[in-house]
């Protein structure tokens, strides 16, 4: 009877293991691009316009790329900890705030765009190629200045 249980459990795990392989795991990539097709992207030559009509410009990028350089009145929310942040904050609260986010290249923030739409949030923009774009477009970044203890 043990026996049976072990093998029994074996075999399951088995078949198991052969039906995750048989289904189209998807990579980061994918979930990218399944993303993109149920938000907003504002082509760089648009985002100023966009920018100035936003309540709120949302960078969620890592603490050290927002560091390093960010676009000017951004608020720092890493995507990681944006529904959190959000769902915190009582300024961001409102479903109707009119919401542009951008990161690098614009992957994490159509990630962050539909997790956003999917939370209600019903007017939510990407900047498309983010801040690298931004950058190639020769827009202005704020750099801040590092402290120096000389």
């Amino acid at each position: 009877m043990e026996s049976q249980r072990r093998h029994g459990g074996l075999q399951q795990g088995r078949v198991y293991a052969k039906t995750l392989k048989d289904r189209h795991m998807k990579t980061a990539h994918d979930l990218v691009l399944d993303a993109k097709k149920s938000i907003v992207e504002i082509p760089i030559q648009d985002a100023d316009q966009a920018i100035f009509e936003a309540d709120v410009l949302l960078d969620v990028r890592e603490a050290d790329e927002f560091a390093a350089g960010h676009l000017s009145g951004a608020v720092w929310i890493p995507r990681g900890l944006l529904e959190f942040k959000l769902s915190g904050t009582p300024s961001l609260a409102s479903r109707g705030l009119n919401i542009v986010l951008y990161c690098k290249t614009s992957g994490r923030a159509a990630l962050a765009a539909q997790t956003l739409q999917s939370m209600g949030y019903l007017n939510v923009r990407s900047i498309a190629g983010g801040f690298d774009a931004w950058l190639a477009a020769g827009k202005q970044v704020v750099k801040p200045e590092q402290t120096s203890f000389e």
